[in-house]
This record gives C-alpha cells, sequence and structure tokens, in this order.
C-alpha cells in the first residue's frame, strides 16, 4: 500500500516508473561517495535547490526522504548526470521527459545506451541547424551594416540624388510600400514586365544589389518617405 509521501512523489514524476537502465554521462569531479543530500547534491551539479525541485516537480528526478531531508542516491545522481547534460546543451524539459519515458521503457542497458546517442544524435542536428541559420542572420547584419554605413558616406558628402524619372519615383515609392511586381503594374497601368525592367533600372541608378537596398537608399536620400 503507497504512503501518502510516496503518492505524492508519484504525483510529482507524473507516474512515471523508475528507470532501470540509465545511460552514461559525465558525473562532477570530487563527487561526494553514497547518498547525497540535497545541499551536496546541487552544489555537485553547480545548480539551485530550486532547480532540483524544479526538476522533481517535472519528473526529472526523484528524492528518497531521510526525515525531513531529501536524499539522492546512485540511481538518482546518474540521472541528474543525464538530465544535466540534456539541459548544458539546451534541449528543452518537454523533449528530455520523453527522453525520460523511453528510457524507462528500455529492455537493456544496450537499448538505453541507443536511445540517448540518438537523443543527442538528434540534439547536435538541431543545433547545426541553428548554428547555420545564426551564420545566415550575422552575414545579413554585417551586409547591412556596411551597406548604411557606406549610405551614411554618401549622404554626409551630399552626393546628389538619383536622376529618376516621374515615373521611376511613384514605382520607388511603391516599392517602399513593399507592393510587389504585379501590384506596382496594376497601380502605374503598365505591364509587369514592364515594371521589372525598371525596378532594374532603378536599382542600377542607386548602385545598388537589389531592391531592398535601393529602397533603404532612397529612404535615406529622403527620395522617398519612411
Amino acid at each position: 500500500m503507497m504512503t501518502s509521501e510516496s503518492k505524492k512523489a508519484g504525483a510529482r514524476s507524473g507516474g512515471r516508473k523508475s528507470i532501470r537502465f540509465l545511460p552514461v554521462a559525465p558525473l562532477p569531479e570530487n563527487l561526494p561517495e553514497g547518498r547525497l543530500a540535497i545541499a551536496d547534491m546541487a552544489n555537485a551539479f553547480g545548480v539551485t535547490h530550486r532547480t532540483l525541485h524544479f526538476y522533481e516537480e517535472k519528473g526529472l528526478l526523484t528524492a528518497a526522504r531521510v526525515g525531513p531531508m531529501r536524499v539522492y542516491g546512485p540511481a538518482e545522481i546518474q540521472q541528474m548526470a543525464v538530465v544535466n547534460t540534456c539541459r548544458e546543451t539546451g534541449m528543452p524539459v518537454a523533449v528530455i521527459q520523453e527522453l525520460l519515458e523511453r528510457l524507462a521503457a528500455a529492455a537493456s542497458q544496450e537499448e538505453a545506451d541507443g536511445i540517448f546517442r540518438a537523443a543527442m544524435t538528434a540534439r547536435k542536428r538541431e543545433l547545426a541547424a541553428q548554428q547555420s541559420t545564426i551564420r545566415r542572420q550575422m552575414q545579413q547584419i554585417n551586409e547591412l551594416l556596411d551597406f548604411t554605413g557606406a549610405l551614411e558616406v554618401e549622404t554626409n558628402d551630399n552626393v546628389p540624388q538619383a536622376n529618376l524619372t516621374p515615373v521611376e519615383l511613384r514605382c520607388i515609392a511603391l516599392m517602399a510600400e513593399g507592393y510587389p511586381t504585379s501590384r506596382i503594374a496594376r497601380a502605374l497601368e503598365i505591364e509587369p514586365g514592364e515594371v521589372q525592367v525598371m525596378e532594374k533600372n532603378i536599382i542600377a541608378k542607386f548602385n545598388s544589389n537589389n531592391r531592398f537596398q535601393a529602397v533603404a537608399k532612397a529612404v535615406m536620400l529622403g527620395i522617398v518617405g519612411h
């Protein structure tokens, strides 16, 4: 029969069964032997008491009781090592919860190790994708800073405004509003192909590489409003 305390522990862990086969994860150096009190556990892994309570509430970790004190045995310490490794890679709590559920269902140590390795491999792919995105975003920021920096030099030197025709002025204004080529064509009552040629000419007149740079330059030169 379950005691009230064990029922509370089961509720905190969401009814998750114990994990028989835990994968190998790095343990802290100078880890005290035997069971650890919550203060020793927190110090060993470099976390706060509140973090350990949070992990217990989310079912990522369990603790035994010795009187009023929480204590962690070897299995709980190894599980904390797994959770800590996952958190250090930035793995979300919900994903760790799912991982622990799969580990609890593992029928052998080999299967558990394979599950953990697969999770780490998946996280590595996610981080690689994020790294690629960050590099691309950094490149876009650098290009924008280089462009606006050069533009400030030009405007400070009072470079004459681009020699735009009246219809090109209307076109660049519509470009600044974010209108697509088809809508500009309807507004100017000309063919989309003519608008495409006009946009290329406008981009060239502003010594720009694309539509965005031409519009940005036109705004900074005061040719179109913000």
